[in-house]
Order: structure tokens, then sequence, then C-alpha cells
């Protein structure tokens, strides 16, 4: 008895549907990605030096906002708690100096609008040197 062997067939691998697949998947990512940057903060990062920085006077604004969201500028309290009183006494105390420090000084409890408010006016000043810290109490200082 003699049996005949087939010729073995090579396996046909259709590439076809995997490169669609892949091109989709290039247009799907492309699609989705931004290369445009909505929004930046700019810092100023501190440097280091040899030197120890040189003792001066400087000249700190510092406004206080409490728990009640009344302001405080250099402790002393506003007649009204809206943004145009604030303004102004800024610009009292900084005699239009836009170069001075700025420092907001946040009761725990205080509302996020009542500081974003601080920061916003002492920004429309000119200030751009400004830090934020936290108190529990703003006469326990």
């Amino acid at each position: 008895m003699k049996l005949q062997t087939r010729a073995r067939e090579e396996p046909d691998i259709n590439l076809t549907s995997l490169i669609d697949v892949v091109l989709l998947l290039l247009v799907f990512f492309m699609v989705s990605t931004s290369f445009v940057r909505e929004s930046e903060i700019r810092l100023n990062l501190p440097e280091a030096s040899e030197s120890p920085p040189a003792e001066t006077e400087q000249r700190i604004i510092e406004i206080t906002v409490t728990a009640t969201g009344t302001y405080l500028v250099d402790g002393r309290s506003l007649v009204s708690s809206n943004a145009a009183t604030l303004r102004r006494a800024i610009l009292a105390v900084s005699e239009g100096r836009d170069s001075l420090p700025v420092i907001i000084r946040a009761d725990a409890e205080a509302r996020h609008q009542a500081v974003v408010t601080a920061m916003d006016v002492a920004g429309r000043l000119g200030h751009s040197d400004i830090s934020i810290a936290t108190v529990s109490n703003p006469d326990a200082r």
C-alpha cells in the first residue's frame, strides 16, 4: 500500500486588518493629543548664593483675611470688605510702589473667594511678589 503525502501549503498571513487597526490608532492619538498649553504659571524660584543675603529693611505689605472675610492691611481694619476699599488701602500703604512684596495671611476658616480677591487686587495693582500664609487666629501673632 502506497500512501501519498501531499505537499504542505505554507500558511498565508493576511496583515490587512492589522494595518487598518494600527492606522486607526495612529489617527485617534493624533486627534486626541493637544499641543497647545492652555495656561502656565510663571515661578521665580530662589537661587542659592555663596554670600549671606544682605540684611536690609524692606517694606512688606501684609494683608490679613479673617474668618468672617474682613481684611486688615498692615494690621489696620478696613471700613468694608469689598475690592475697591482693599485697593485704596493697598495703594495708600504702598505709596504707589508696586515692587513691594505682599504677604496674604488667611485664617483657616476664611473663604477661598476672599483670599482670591486679595490676590487679584494686589496683582492688578502691579505687585508680582505675592506670598500666601495661613494662620489659625490672626490676633495670635
